[in-house]
């Protein structure tokens, strides 16, 4: 089941969800926004890629994200959450775009928009541009949200990922 704003507020309040720094007006219906954080990963440009042995760091550079970053049609980079996310073993969520710019071709996880019961770390954002202009990013742009929801039973997430902090 989905979480509502109430059932968020609950769990915040109970201290069993955390997402920090966090404002209760980042807090909607049924999700919590969240801010492009300051640090951005773009892929350097190069031939093809072997895709199954392929550590996606060495193809990329990692850069200081204070400025506009024109993200090209067509182009994907990587960037993180300003928000760290802690859930219980017992809540799931899922990384959504936000419509106004899902509306200009924006798309903030190319296939990887489940975040794990038990996290506790930053997350991962693969941004694309699927419009004909370029998009211009900023660090602090509300950028996503994290829909919520519980699981049956509990699991933990202990995967190469779990204490990310950078993209």
């Amino acid at each position: 089941m989905i979480l509502s704003r109430d059932a968020i507020i609950a769990e915040i309040d109970a201290g069993r969800i955390r997402v920090t720094p966090l404002e209760r007006d980042q807090i909607g219906p049924a999700s919590i926004d969240l801010h492009l954080g300051n640090e951005i990963r773009v892929f350097e440009p190069g031939g093809p890629i072997e895709i199954a042995d392929t550590d996606h760091t060495a193809i990329s550079a990692l850069r200081p994200f204070d400025a506009g970053y024109p993200l090209a049609p067509g182009e994907t980079i990587h960037g993180i959450t300003r928000e760290r996310v802690t859930l219980p073993c017992d809540i799931a969520g899922w990384l959504e775009g936000r419509s106004r710019y899902a509306r200009l071709g924006l798309l903030i996880h190319v296939s990887a928009g489940f975040v794990c019961p038990g996290v506790d770390n930053h997350q991962v954002l693969e941004i694309s541009n699927l419009g004909g202009r370029p998009l211009v990013l900023r660090p602090d742009l509300r950028i996503c949200q994290i829909i919520l929801q519980r699981c049956e039973g509990e699991a933990r997430y202990d995967g190469r990922f779990a204490t990310q902090t950078r993209p």
